[in-house]
């Protein structure tokens, strides 16, 4: 236990170290990611701090107490993939279809390597399928979560501040049903993520980049297939503990759909974008999503072995307080606009 803190307080300052001398002006090799109609941001800022998350999190994992096999050195191999496609695009750009053929090629190769179906998904309720089907579907969900969060890093504070709540309780979740291994994976990635946020958090000085978001999404899906597979928590849990942003990016990507936008076109129409938008600063924004994520992991945390009825109304009650935020939100708009017609 001890040394399990030594470690993860020894990330966490060597990801804020490695953030600030990256953020530093005078470094030579920072890339900079400039305003573009999806920014909120009005000025350039370094976008290298998914470096430091990455070199923080995999040091962290390499010296941990567990034991390596030939599955876990191929998932380890899809987050490479991932990282490095990741961060060749921030540097010189990709296109779409290479990005999305590198996601699919680094799920499908950590879900052939490691993955069950984890039958568990709903509230006292098991879904079976084939082997070959299953497959798919997960790979699906996994690149579903690479990209997920990509399209949720777009505020000081956000992406980061949800690794922190998000990966520290699957940490907590794992350490109550005593897989002890899972656990100190999901609170590496925690403490890299808070060694990040320390220089993110508004007015940020440093972002993560794709090259942070892919990778965190990557883990986040893949950490929430696997503690359902060990049987830590049914997959709904772990999907409330990230639904402050699977709900947000869900919804405005159907929204668009419906409207029959371009997906490719970079927009800010997500709701924590359309926050700010509404005259909200970022720094009061981000702590009101702080507290949406605090809501979520508790509720998570509290649900597992619980009777049914007791999951099924903390997900109904989460689905009315998503739908009165929405509401809320284009209330909002439409005071800030003045013509009093509000948009969901």
């Amino acid at each position: 236990m001890i040394e399990g803190f030594v470690r993860n307080a020894f990330v966490v300052v060597l990801v804020w170290v490695l953030s600030r001398l990256f953020s530093d002006p005078r470094n030579p090799w920072r890339v900079l990611d400039w305003p573009n109609a999806r920014s909120l941001h009005d000025r350039p800022v370094p976008r290298m701090g998914g470096l430091a998350i990455v070199l923080g999190t995999s040091l962290g994992l390499a010296v941990g107490p567990w034991s390596l096999s030939w599955r876990l050195e191929l998932v380890a191999l899809a987050w490479a993939l991932v990282a490095a496609g990741s961060w060749y695009d921030d540097v010189r750009g990709l296109s779409a279809r290479i990005r999305l053929g590198l996601h699919g090629l680094a799920a499908g190769l950590a879900v052939w390597a490691y993955l069950h179906w984890p039958v568990s998904w709903l509230p006292h309720a098991t879904l079976a399928l084939d082997h070959p089907v299953a497959l798919l579907f997960m790979t699906l969900f996994l690149v579903w979560w690479i990209n997920l969060y990509n399209f949720m890093d777009g505020m000081d504070g956000l992406a980061g501040g949800m690794a922190v709540f998000g990966f520290s309780t699957l940490a907590l979740l794992g350490y109550r049903a005593q897989d002890l291994s899972y656990a100190e994976v999901s609170l590496t990635v925690a403490s890299a993520a808070l060694g990040f946020t320390l220089t993110n958090f508004p007015p940020a000085r440093l972002f993560m980049g794709d090259l942070g978001s892919t990778t965190l999404g990557f883990a986040a899906g893949f950490l929430i297939l696997v503690g359902a597979d060990r049987e830590d928590f049914p997959v709904w849990v772990g999907l409330v503990v990230f639904s402050p942003f699977l709900v947000d990016a869900t919804v405005t990507l159907m929204r668009r759909l419906m409207r029959g936008d371009k997906l490719a076109t970079a927009h800010r129409e997500h709701y924590y974008q359309r926050c700010v938008r509404s005259g909200f600063s970022h720094k009061k924004t981000v702590i009101g999503e702080y507290f949406l994520m605090a809501l979520c992991s508790l509720c998570a945390y509290f649900a597992v072995g619980r009777p049914a009825s007791f999951q099924w109304a903390i997900l109904a009650s989460l689905m009315a307080i998503y739908g009165l935020l929405a509401v809320l939100v284009g209330r909002w708009e439409a005071l800030r606009e003045g013509n009093g017609k509000a948009s969901y």
